[in-house]
């Protein structure tokens, strides 16, 4: 499910739950946990990184629909934990985006301080709308400091998933390379960091990320109950339970 690799003094985590790397709770959980625990063991940086040509498919939406009320409450505050975690390392974390990239793998990204993605006809972008989940706070405040407010608010709204192109013009992937360098290059990035006057630029990393970091404090104690009586809507069930049906009915 999640494999890590030492490069040096960089961890990188790889997702490996075929066939898309989609989120559910013991997934995010393992991410927080390793996150968690890098800096004591000495890590420099963290690379996360999926599978070729598919980063993260987002969430699980066929196994989360079986969960009950407190298996939903409990994926959404381990989902939140996972993201704030990756805000808040008092090392770089870096996003090794090897393919597609939508819901909640963009939402991750997009909680990381660095974005390397592969180059190709990849998809990027925070869908959540078109599946019937409300967006929320973070996850669009996330988005908006990347890409600046009007493009923020016209991709949030449509639910629009975007080619790697346009996400690094844009600003919401910082760079593209091809998809075999993708994570040489993003651990490439995360040592170069290393080598640089540790206090200097750890501070400087954590004044970048207080902005953020002020959001995912601030609504940290509701974010799970709201996300939990989103999903339980009558709308978010049957938009992702039709979602569910077309997926099903393409593979027969």
């Amino acid at each position: 499910m999640l494999e890590t690799t030492r490069h040096d003094s960089i961890l990188e985590l790889k997702m490996s739950r075929p066939p898309a790397n989609a989120m559910n709770t013991e997934l995010v959980t393992r991410i927080a946990d390793e996150l968690q625990a890098a800096p004591g063991a000495g890590v420099g940086g963290v690379v996360i990184s999926g599978a070729p040509g598919m980063f993260c498919a987002g969430l699980d939406v066929a196994e989360l629909l079986q969960h009950d009320r407190q298996g939903i409450r409990d994926f959404w505050a381990a989902f939140f934990r996972m993201n704030k975690t990756a805000a808040t390392l008092p090392v770089p974390v870096v996003v090794a985006l090897t393919g597609h990239s939508p819901a909640g793998g963009a939402v991750l990204a997009t909680h990381c301080d660095y974005r390397v993605g592969a180059q190709g006809r990849f998809k990027i972008g925070l869908n959540e709308v078109q599946v019937g989940l409300p967006l929320a706070e973070n996850f669009y405040f996330a988005l908006r400091r990347l890409v600046g407010q009007p493009r923020a608010q016209d991709m949030a709204i449509r639910g629009a998933l975007i080619d790697m192109d346009e996400a690094a013009r844009i600003g919401l992937v910082n760079e593209l390379v091809a998809p075999e360098e993708v994570v040489p290059r993003a651990v490439a990035w995360a040592q170069a960091l290393t080598q640089l006057p540790p206090h200097a630029m750890l501070s400087t990393l954590q004044l970048a990320r207080a902005d953020l970091v002020a959001v995912l404090d601030r609504i940290e104690p509701q974010f799970a109950e709201t996300a939990t009586r989103h999903w339980f809507s009558d709308e978010t069930q049957g938009a992702m339970r039709a979602m569910i049906e077309r997926l099903a009915s393409k593979k027969k």
